[in-house]
């Protein structure tokens, strides 16, 4: 297997995992643990492993000239991505905010066009036009998780903001995860991700009645530790090392459909026409945006 399969391997199962998460998550929160306050252990847990993993590599050193660029990709990517998806999402649906997040792609067009001069393909701008449709097709008719939402609205603009937080993430790591290890790259981004939170999450993680708190949603809020953080993260930049960040951010569309499947699998939701045609249209998108172009010259 070539270095671009194993990488779009590996972001495929980091977005399985993503898909995951929004309903593991939304069963954690609010009722166990406050949004910030899951926050803060998802951050504190994830920076603990991956320091302690580095204890034990060869890693090297970060050059002083690129400490203030982890620091605003860990601004976008750790600090406003996560504070405002946990919040969108304790407000929104699992199904609502991971469709929301579909407009990543989109920004992430925008931002590599402008910041790193990527050339627009035809191919691609209608690879993400018609993921798009998909998934505003799964939302809009395919919509039936039997989830209650406190404030749709505002949920799903800060899940928007999320998704355009970590679409200029992936494009400012882009250039510098080529230079350093990822266990290196991440436990500096995940330090400085902990204490841009921590003001935010300190009290509503105090607050958490552990004694109380169900033998699962231990298992649930570990998952979203290990796996939605720390397994992801990595995966995404192993694959942003190979590809470029519009062909990272298309996976993103397969998020609704894990969503999905997974509310179907816990019966509270059903599976019709609208679904899967909304399922095939995402699945078109992420081959035309992935397909690589062919030199003409």
């Amino acid at each position: 297997m070539n270095s671009r399969a194993l990488a779009l391997t590996a972001t495929s199962i980091a977005t399985l995992i993503y898909g995951a998460t929004f309903t593991v998550a939304k069963e954690v929160m609010p009722l166990y643990i406050m949004p910030y306050g899951f926050i803060l252990l998802r951050v504190g847990g994830a920076t603990a492993i991956f320091w302690f993993l580095g204890a034990f590599l060869k890693v090297g050193a970060i050059q002083k000239a690129d400490y203030k660029r982890i620091f605003f990709a860990s601004f976008f990517g750790i600090a406003l991505n996560m504070l405002t998806f946990f919040k969108g999402l304790s407000y929104t649906t699992p199904i609502s905010a991971s469709v929301m997040m579909v407009t990543t792609p989109i920004l992430v067009l925008i931002f590599s066009s402008i910041l790193l001069k990527e050339r627009l393909f035809l191919k691609k701008i209608l690879g993400v036009i018609v993921g798009l449709i998909g998934a505003v097709v799964l939302i809009a008719y395919g919509n039936a998780t039997g989830q209650d939402a406190e404030n749709r609205m505002l949920g799903n603009f800060l899940v928007f903001v999320n998704a355009a937080s970590y679409g200029l993430y992936l494009v400012i790591v882009r250039d510098i995860i080529q230079k350093y290890n990822p266990i290196l790259f991440v436990k500096w981004l995940y330090l400085f991700g902990f204490i841009l939170v921590l003001p935010f999450g300190i009290s509503e993680l105090l607050a958490v009645s552990w004694e109380s708190m169900p033998t699962n949603i231990y298992f649930k809020a570990g998952f979203v530790v290990v796996f939605s953080t720390c397994v992801t993260y990595l995966f995404n930049l192993f694959a942003l090392s190979k590809l470029k960040p519009t062909t990272v951010s298309v996976f993103i569309y397969l998020q609704p459909v894990v969503a999905t499947i997974y509310a179907l699998f816990v019966g509270s939701d059903r599976l019709d026409m609208v679904k899967i045609s909304a399922t095939i249209l995402i699945f078109i998108g992420v081959f035309l945006v992935t397909k690589r172009e062919v030199n003409k010259s």
